[in-house]
This record gives C-alpha cells, structure tokens and sequence, in this order.
C-alpha cells in the first residue's frame, strides 16, 4: 500500500535534507544531537567488535533497560530503532481500527498502511497549540498513536491527558523517542503499569547520536512484548547496539543525558527569542523538546534560499496536519543558532523582495 496519503509523503524524513546535499550545509533538520556520540560511547561500541563471530546475546542490555525503568524484563524488547517497533506493533496485533494523532511522526502510519490498515487520523489545530484533546478520538479505535513530546511541534502533552485515552480493548501508544531530551522527564509514562494497554517506545539514538547504529526499545504489558518478539526475526539487534543500550542506560549516562537536557532547553529558549524578533514568523512557544516549529509565508521558498546561505531545516508539510507554510528546527549551540538567525533575516528578506 502506498505510504502518499492526500498529498503527505510519509517516508519523508529529515535526513533527506542533508542525503544529496553539498557538503557543508548545517544541519537543523535532523533531531540528533550534535556532538554525539561521546567518546565514552564510541569506546564502549568499539570494544563490543571484538564478540562480532558471536551471535548477539540481548540478555544483559535487556535486563539493564528493565532495570532503568524499574520494569521486569517481560516487559521490556529491545529493537533495531523505534522505527522497527512501529513496524511490529502494526504486524502483530490484531489491529482493526487504528487512530494516529497529528501532527507527528510519520512512520507509524506509514508502518500501519503497508500492513494493510486503513488508517484515521485525529489532527491536533495550531490555533490550540497543537494540544492534545482526548475527547476528539474517536471511542471505537483499537489502538492509539501518539508521541510526546511530539515531533514535529515540540509539544509535551499532560500524562494525565494522554492516560485518559486508555481503555479495555485498546492499545495506546506512546512515542517518548524524545522524553530524555526534556529535564526532568515530566509526563513520562515509561515505567507505568497502571495503565491498561499502554505500549511506550523509546529511542536512544537522539540524545546519544546512534541513528547509524539503530537501537530502542518497547514498554509494554508481557503479552504485547511476547506477541511483538515473535514478530521479530531472529537477532534482530546487534552486538554493538546491544552494548550501547546497556551503555546508555547506566547512571552516569543518565546524569550525562540530564545535563544534556538542561543545556538544550537554555538554547531553545535563546533560539525562541531570536525568533520572536521577526515579524514574519510564528513559533510553537510551547516547545519542550530538542526541536521547535515555526510558520511563516512562503517558507519553502525560505527554505530554499537558507540552503544558498549553507543551512538545511526540515520541511513541514510532509506531516499530516501542516502545509508548506511551516519548518522545523532542531535546537543547536548559541553561536551556530545566532549565524542561523542572521541568515534566516537574509532569506526573509530575498524572499520578501
């Protein structure tokens, strides 16, 4: 089945930014943070080789991700990304009416349209902030998708609001692929087990720079990890990204991880008000991930003119929800958000003229 829904590409990611481009351009377009990964991570992936004519064996990193939750591992799977998981969750649970909230991430529709589903959707409105709205699901969906903080408008939507979708008969999906990149972790439902068919997916390739390695992991009840582990194919993680899960989950890549957050948040708050001094741009204000959204006239034309000036941001009108008036930011250091800004007066500005 096609993954072109109305006029969305849904396999359109923010790599595909940088894929054909001319070396040089600065990336604000994928969500990963720069600088990553640590030395300390490399070391740790570099030493895993040596087991490499071993068939992987999951067993401690599952059990350290357990651990980091305070979950028993039966509710715990690890997977080669968040990306594999929405594939399994649209495999292997008897799925008939499937309910995706957007704007967000596009992959889990389109995981559930090539399984054969039709999929609805429940579009969050800027007018509201793209705030969650409970009562707009509809009662018979079987399984709900949503992510939070949401990618793309950085919004971190209230537990209490999210929980009020659960149900008996219902699978309610959670992508926290982001919740580490947020102080705190307020509103993190990783680590719930009050909550009726909640399945939580997390991401450890963000906040730890692993997006070539492909590693994540599910938080779910153990017959949804049992029916989602038959799913997989044998070894379907590597001995590397097992190492580097069981790496990243220990306390002191959690005390790292943390400082990383704060750090984040004072940057996008300087790159908040740096926008706030133009005119022309609106911005999602509420923004509480490592990403913010903004709107403006003509911005892929904006867009066009900021890869001349050597920056490439994300497109947003390949979400369902948005149009091509809207992009997406990933939150960088002072300095390289201060040479955005000017280049961004200077598109605005050509663009205007």
């Amino acid at each position: 089945m096609s993954t072109r829904a109305d006029h969305h590409d849904l396999r359109h990611h923010g790599d595909a930014e940088l894929r054909d481009a001319a070396s040089g351009l600065v990336d604000l377009a994928v969500n990963v943070r720069t600088g990553t990964p640590p030395d300390w991570l490399r070391a740790c992936i570099a030493g895993s080789l040596t087991g490499l004519a071993a068939y992987p064996d999951g067993r401690a990193a599952r059990a350290a991700v357990a651990a980091r939750h305070g979950l028993p591992v039966e509710r715990t799977l690890l997977t080669a990304g968040a990306a594999e998981a929405f594939v399994l969750l649209a495999r292997a649970l008897p799925v008939r009416r499937p309910v995706v909230v957007h704007p967000q991430f596009t992959e889990p529709e389109a995981a559930l349209r090539d399984a054969g589903h039709e999929v609805r959707r429940v579009l969050l409105r800027a007018e509201d902030g793209f705030r969650l709205d409970p009562a707009a699901v509809p009662e018979d969906a079987d399984l709900v998708v949503l992510g939070n903080p949401t990618n793309p408008t950085s919004v971190l939507h209230p537990a209490a609001a999210i929980t009020r979708l659960a149900r008996p008969g219902r699978t309610l999906v959670v992508d926290e692929a982001f919740m580490d990149a947020v102080p705190g972790e307020p509103e993190a439902l990783a680590g719930r087990t009050d909550v009726p068919g909640l399945v939580v997916l997390r991401s450890l390739t963000k906040t730890w720079g692993l997006a070539g390695l492909r590693i994540g992991y599910v938080l779910a009840g153990p017959d949804t990890v049992a029916a989602l582990e038959r799913a997989q194919p044998l070894w379907p993680v590597s001995t590397p990204a097992l190492a580097a899960a069981e790496a990243c989950v220990s306390a002191a890549a959690l005390k790292e991880a943390e400082e990383a957050a704060v750090r984040t948040a004072v940057e996008r708050t300087h790159l908040l008000a740096g926008l706030a001094e133009f005119e022309e741009v609106r911005t999602v204000d509420t923004a509480r991930g490592p990403f913010v959204l903004i709107r403006m006239a003509r911005a892929d034309a904006v867009r066009a003119r900021l890869r001349t000036l050597g920056f490439a941001t994300r497109r947003g009108d390949t979400f369902p929800g948005l149009d091509r008036e809207w992009l997406r930011l990933a939150v960088r250091d002072r300095a390289t958000t201060n040479r955005f800004l000017q280049a961004l007066d200077q598109a605005l500005t050509a663009v205007g003229g």
